[in-house]
This record gives structure tokens, C-alpha cells and sequence, in this order.
């Protein structure tokens, strides 16, 4: 025990240390691609640099077409946050990380209107001491925005399972309770002809 006592703390500073130096890790997660009237929405735009210790100059555009129509410029990241003049003046909302790994903004009162394609450009600028190379990624979200809350299929079969699983439960506990006692009252039975044969 003293030696425990003596390693405890040596391996807590080890797996601290371990931990402060470990580095989060930019997953780059598609945008969710339906909206409902009257809610915001996240348009959510990942674009994961592969050497983050590098500095980079990062401009970020979003875009909009509706159906039938032409894409046009509705919110800008160049040096801080710019909302550009477009219909979606005053609901927009930058929702992105500090290191501009995640770029994201959110529609604020989503309407019928704003169903169409949005596209997310990501323009980075590395600065190396030889050369700075140029890398642009694009994301394109379809979102398509309805009146109402539609239920998804997943959660209407996870919640037929979560009743059968209740039934089920409930029927293997009620089994258990009668074995169980068909098994005491035998026992109890059997001490008490014990106890009479005496």
C-alpha cells in the first residue's frame, strides 16, 4: 500500500501532462440538409487543415441559389465577420471556430424561401518561407425547408424497439418473480417437513 501510495500521484502528473499535450482533431462533418420554418438552422461547413501549426490566411464566402436561380454572395470572412447586403440581411449568424477549421453560420428564422443550394468556399493561403501555396475547398448543402417537423425513420424504428424491449424486460422480470418464488415456497415447504419428521 505505501508504494501505491507513493506511484499515485507520480502517474496523476504523467497522465495531466499527457492529456495538456494531446491536441483536438478537426473531423469534417456534413451539414445537416433540412429545416423547419421559424427555427434556425446551422449550415455547417468543416474544412480541416492538414498542418495546423502553419499560419494561413483564411477567406471564408457563402453562397446562395435558389431553385431556378443563380448563386449570389450572402455572408463573407475576411479578416472578421462581414454580412453582405442580400435577403438574408439580420439572420445570419457566424457560428465558426477561432481556428476557421469550422466555418459554419446559422440561418436565424428559417422560411420556405430560403430552400435551395448554399456553398461554402474555403480559401486558405499558407505562409511557408519559400513559397505560399493556395488551397480552396468547397461544400455544397442542399437544404430544403418545410412547414412542419417530418418524423425521421430512424427514430420512429429505435422507438417500436424501445417498446419491444420494455415488453420484453417486463416479461422476463414478471418470469423471474414467479421462479422465484415457486422456488422459496419449495424450500419453504421442504424446512417445514424437516422440521415435522423431527
Amino acid at each position: 500500500m505505501p508504494a501505491f501510495n507513493r506511484l499515485f500521484p507520480l502517474a496523476s502528473l504523467v497522465l495531466i501532462f499527457w492529456v495538456s499535450v494531446c491536441f483536438p482533431v478537426c473531423v469534417e462533418v456534413p451539414s445537416e440538409t433540412e429545416a423547419v420554418q421559424g427555427n434556425p438552422m446551422k449550415l455547417r461547413c468543416i474544412s480541416c487543415m492538414k498542418r495546423e501549426e502553419v499560419e494561413a490566411t483564411t477567406v471564408v464566402e457563402w453562397f446562395y441559389r435558389p431553385e431556378g436561380g443563380k448563386d449570389f454572395l450572402i455572408y463573407e470572412y475576411r479578416n472578421g465577420q462581414q454580412e453582405v447586403e442580400s435577403p438574408f440581411q439580420g439572420r445570419l449568424q457566424w457560428n465558426g471556430s477561432k481556428d476557421l477549421q469550422d466555418v459554419s453560420i446559422t440561418v436565424l428564422n428559417v422560411t420556405l424561401n430560403d430552400s435551395g443550394l448554399y456553398t461554402c468556399n474555403v480559401s486558405r493561403e499558407f505562409a511557408f518561407e519559400a513559397h505560399r501555396p493556395f488551397v480552396k475547398t468547397t461544400r455544397l448543402i442542399p437544404l430544403r425547408v418545410t412547414e412542419e417537423a417530418g418524423e425521421d425513420f430512424t427514430s420512429v424504428v429505435s422507438e417500436i424497439m424501445m417498446y419491444i424491449l420494455l415488453v420484453f424486460l417486463t416479461l422476463w422480470l414478471l418470469i423471474e418473480m414467479i421462479y422465484c418464488y415457486r422456488k422459496v415456497s419449495k424450500a419453504e415447504e421442504a424446512a417445514q417437513e424437516n422440521a415435522g419428521s423431527n
